[in-house]
């Protein structure tokens, strides 16, 4: 038996000595480098402890090396589990609890204070910084060259990526080695990536598009990527020339538009700029391609699924669409309520079923069968329609989820925390476009008459309770929240209300 995503990894390119990451100012390494290092991480894991199956959590700054862990996971047939480095203790002691790693690798600058909460969950701890050092490196540096990958089929874990919820606390998404090697696959096929590119990566590595979009597509085409540590206007358009393909959300492109020097001639050697995780405006779109004639590739994913549309490589990437459905990938638009399959043109609920398709959610069974029919199709929450022309357009979710800067903001969770602030009588969280980050999370509060609550305190009051991406942007003080019949807050009211908040910003 093979381990099912590593071993075509492993077979894409015959060039070992090809490069792989570059890390400007930095180092370089070819894919023979990248051979060795997981296997002595790959040794080293296993010497800690951790068998097939297993969790391994990472809290970790973006580098070359926490690229290798994830790898290294592949190969020792554990499960990997990237968290955000925004993530508080709080955060992360839910995760930990959870997920039950048997091996946490986070930061040294939070070592002594995750140690803390890792002794009291029986959790193992090592260490990694940004530089490429630390404990589990030294563990590593120990090891061999040589190590037997442990066989993984196409059904078993490879990841666990934490989605919140709407209601209750975070939801940890399964996907198979299948799950992530077949979606990568159709994306190279579909976006013609070749051992010729070279990427610039500038998204964190925690998230679906930066670990398993961009770093798998590269991967599993021979390519080579331009490791940025994060988002730099000035070095991504010192690249450009040397570069051919880039991805981003729709905050790097509105920031890259910002800059005199994007350029028809800055961008000349490349070929592909793709863009997801939130919604590209069309204004986005259309100054995009007069600046550098170039026709930004807009597809939609999530957490759960990977990819699931594409704009044409080939033919016309229509802005405020997210293109068609990947090969092997099937969608369909139904009814919110009932199920039923609507006409081609009406809004409803999007579906979606294909390889690419998570397994369920870790220790939620009722959760899992809630969100899948009976013939398999997941139901995504995004609310679409698919024109005459076969372009699908998300039109809405009905979660009521915030893209903001690209990461998912559920208003439940957000709620929750401004509603313990003493003096707060309830609070909706809504998202509001934003010029910059998409979306705005924004929180409506009602306040007791008497409470000395402004927005600058129940800011503060959030700032070590939950991730900074999903703090409020501002914070509006109100009577009372306007309802329905039924006593539901009414959001598109407010929504509607809060409109042009952001447009001056």
């Amino acid at each position: 038996m093979s381990n099912h995503l590593f071993d075509a990894i492993r077979d894409a390119t015959a060039n070992r000595e090809a490069m792989l990451i570059d890390v400007p100012g930095d180092r370089r390494w070819t894919y023979r480098d990248m051979l060795d290092e997981t296997a002595k991480l790959a040794a080293a894991l296993v010497e800690l402890g951790v068998t097939p199956g297993d969790r391994v959590a990472a809290q970790v700054e973006k580098s070359a090396q926490a690229v290798m862990l994830y790898l290294a996971c592949l190969r020792a047939g554990a499960v990997y589990l990237p968290l955000n480095t925004a993530y508080t203790l709080a955060e992360l002691d839910y995760f930990i609890g959870d997920a039950e790693p048997r091996l946490v690798v986070v930061s040294p600058d939070a070592a002594r204070n995750v140690a803390v909460i890792a002794a009291r969950r029986s959790t193992s701890m090592e260490t990694l910084d940004r530089q490429g050092g630390g404990t589990l490196m030294q563990r590593a540096s120990a090891a061999g060259r040589a190590f037997a990958d442990v066989p993984r089929g196409p059904d078993d874990l490879a990841a666990i990526l934490y989605t919140s919820g709407t209601t209750g606390r975070s939801k940890g998404a399964m996907l198979s080695h299948d799950n992530l090697l077949s979606n990568a696959v159709t994306l190279r096929d579909i976006w013609r990536f070749t051992a010729k590119d070279r990427l610039i990566h500038a998204l964190p590595i925690f998230h679906t598009h930066g670990l398993f979009v961009a770093t798998n597509v590269v991967l599993l085409s021979g390519a080579s990527m331009f490791f940025l540590p994060a988002f730099d206007a000035e070095e991504i358009l010192r690249l450009l020339p040397q570069a051919t393909t880039f991805m981003g959300v729709p905050t790097f492109y509105v920031r890259l538009l910002q800059h005199e020097g994007l350029t028809r001639e800055a961008a000349a050697n490349m070929r592909l700029f793709i863009s997801g995780s939130a919604p590209l405006l069309a204004e986005t779109h259309r100054r995009f391609r007069e600046r550098t004639g170039h026709a930004i590739l807009e597809r939609y994913g999530m957490t759960e699924t990977n990819m699931n549309t594409s704009n044409p490589y080939e033919g016309e990437r229509v802005a405020g669409t997210v293109g068609f459905p990947l090969p092997g990938v099937e969608l369909r638009i139904t009814d919110p309520e009932t199920g039923e399959l609507l006409e081609q043109g009406e809004v409803g609920m999007i579906e979606v079923r294909g390889p690419n398709v998570f397994k369920g959610y870790w220790r939620m069974p009722e959760k899992t069968k809630a969100e899948f029919r009976e013939d398999g199709f997941f139901i995504t929450g995004d609310l679409g329609r698919i024109d005459e022309a076969g372009y699908v357009h998300i039109v809405g979710r009905g979660k009521d989820l915030v893209i903001s800067g690209g990461y998912n903001v559920y208003p439940k969770e957000v709620e929750t925390e401004i509603d313990r602030v003493p003096g707060v009588v309830e609070s909706a969280v809504i998202g509001v476009p934003h010029p910059d980050f998409g979306e705005g999370v924004t929180a409506i509060v009602v306040v007791r008459p008497e409470a000395a609550v402004d927005e600058r305190t129940l800011l503060g009051s959030l700032k070590d309770r939950l991730a900074r991406y999903k703090q409020p942007k501002r914070v509006l003080f109100v009577d009372e929240l306007p309802r329905n019949t039924m006593g539901k807050v009414q959001k598109n009211v407010l929504r509607e209300r809060y409109l042009s908040l952001y447009e001056d910003t």
